[in-house]
């Protein structure tokens, strides 16, 4: 007789950007004994840059999750143990004793609890129903009718348990909800807590629909208290008022600790100049509005303000190359950049990210709102890769969808600009000799007065404010 000879893999945490050294995982997608396969997508991570969902490289049935989601882990510590198929092997008339074999080989760090107790407390998920602790990590490769080998050598990683162990105590029962990213920014903005939401995703994943179902539960009993149970909906499960709490401490990692760092490098390192003006842009709005209508970009295609304020911009760097440029410390050189990767600042549940649009400047009217739409949507979505983020020249930041005029943006690290476009606003302006209501917006550029003096600084602004105050000329500066 003959008996498939099974070994543990393990999944170390990669590196998915550029020299990042840590990453948080916010989502698990398999648990132990799913069955997983090549490139199959296993969990969802946050790093200083991006959410990435990272696929596992072999096949096999889940041995073990190290880590729970929420748990903030180095590059290159295994997170995931998986047991891979080899091959056959005969059985020795005398292997019936296998099983207990096979749990002898294990490090001598494993736990001794039941095998069934061990496969139900999952790592983040489920409910915790004993005190078992999990079984330490596996860094030999174990085969299941092998000779039992001394576990000496295992000792090492006993300490790596010990530093999961309070976050996994910390966690509240069925471990930290599993929520996406956008799906815990609405439960956030609803105010509702959601260890408190029944999940109807897969795995156990909280929905969008579940938040939203929670919320309309909620608005319901709080219209007829009289007529609802108490255990309908305890009160500890109701948002507490504002001001009624303590202070609230949040951890600063991720994309949030990754802005905090660039802004205060760049704050601190190029000295800013912030330049204004204030533009009538009633025909530009009409020539939105007339885009719009005409489907000459197309029927699919996103037309925003936002759009022609991105291709205002495009044209003035096309006339003052020298606004696209980078400082380089070391070399004691200005780099004028040959194409122009033009950032969008996104706010996103994480914190500000500026993802870019590789040769914003090589791109037609239509390629370029599609390529903007392209990158709003994967904002929104969470789905942002490391690589739309790097190599950035110069930035639009639009603080006018929040209501506000104007501001004095930071630049993002690496760049000599940033154009912050305020509200578009109602105004009283003197147009053709008469003072009658335009839509009225004021830019802001920030530049690095390193590289930019306040000559060039000027009139990259005073294009823009040119072009966006007549559209056509979009056409004929081109």
């Amino acid at each position: 007789m003959t008996t498939e000879v099974r070994s543990l893999r393990e999944f170390k945490m990669p590196d998915v950007g550029e020299g990042l050294t840590e990453a948080e995982i916010l989502s698990w997608y398999v648990k132990p004994g799913d069955t997983v396969t090549d490139g199959q997508v296993v969990c969802e991570v946050e790093t200083a840059k991006a959410a990435v969902e990272l696929p596992i490289p072999f096949n096999g049935v889940v041995e073990q999750l190290f880590f729970p989601a929420g748990a903030t882990v180095d590059v290159g510590t295994a997170i995931i143990s998986v047991a891979v198929a080899g091959e056959a092997g005969a059985v020795a008339p005398a292997a019936a004793p296998a099983a207990p074999a096979a749990e002898a080989a294990a490090p001598a760090a494993a736990s001794a609890e039941p095998e069934p107790e061990r496969r139900e407390v999952l790592v983040g998920y489920g409910p915790r129903t004993g005190t078992a602790q999990r079984r330490a990590r596996r860094t030999t490769t174990t085969t299941v009718n092998a000779t039992p080998a001394p576990a000496a050598p295992a000792a090492p990683v006993a300490p790596v348990p010990a530093q999961v162990a309070p976050v996994v105590a910390e966690q509240p029962v069925g471990g930290r909800p599993l929520a996406k990213p956008p799906v815990r920014k609405l439960a956030k903005d609803l105010g509702i807590d959601l260890r408190a939401v029944v999940a109807t995703g897969q795995d156990g994943v909280i929905t969008r629909e579940d938040v939203h179902a929670h919320a309309s539960a909620l608005a319901a009993a709080r219209a007829a208290p009289a007529e609802r149970p108490v255990e309908a909906a305890p009160v500890e499960a109701l948002p507490a008022p504002v001001g009624t709490t303590g202070d609230v401490r949040v951890p600063i990692k991720g994309v949030r600790k990754a802005t905090a760092q660039a802004m205060v490098a760049s704050a601190f390192t190029a000295p800013h100049v912030t330049e204004f003006v204030q533009v009538d842009v009633t025909r530009t709005m009409k020539f939105v509005r007339r885009l719009k209508e005409s489907g000459e970009l197309g029927r699919d295609v996103r037309i925003s303000p936002l759009l022609l304020v991105a291709k205002a911009l495009l044209t003035a760097v096309k006339r003052h190359p020298e606004i696209n440029a980078q400082w380089d410390e070391a070399a004691q050189e200005i780099v004028i950049k040959g194409q122009v990767n033009l950032g969008i600042a996104a706010a996103t549940p994480r914190g500000l990210i500026v993802p870019n649009i590789k040769d914003a400047g090589g791109k037609t009217l239509t390629g370029l709102a599609v390529a903007l739409g392209e990158l709003i949507d994967t904002a929104r979505q969470g789905k942002t890769s490391p690589g739309d983020m790097q190599g950035g020249t110069i930035t639009i930041t639009n603080v006018g969808v929040f209501g506000v005029d104007t501001g004095t943006p930071i630049l993002n690290p690496g760049e000599a600009a940033i154009l912050a476009v305020g509200t578009i606003r109602d105004m009283p302006w003197v147009h053709k000799g008469k003072v009658v209501p335009r839509q009225v917006t004021t830019l802001a550029l920030s530049f690095d007065h390193r590289l930019v003096d306040g000559e060039l600084g000027s009139k990259v602004l005073a294009d823009v404010a040119a072009l966006l105050e007549r559209p056509k000329r979009l056409i004929t500066w081109g």
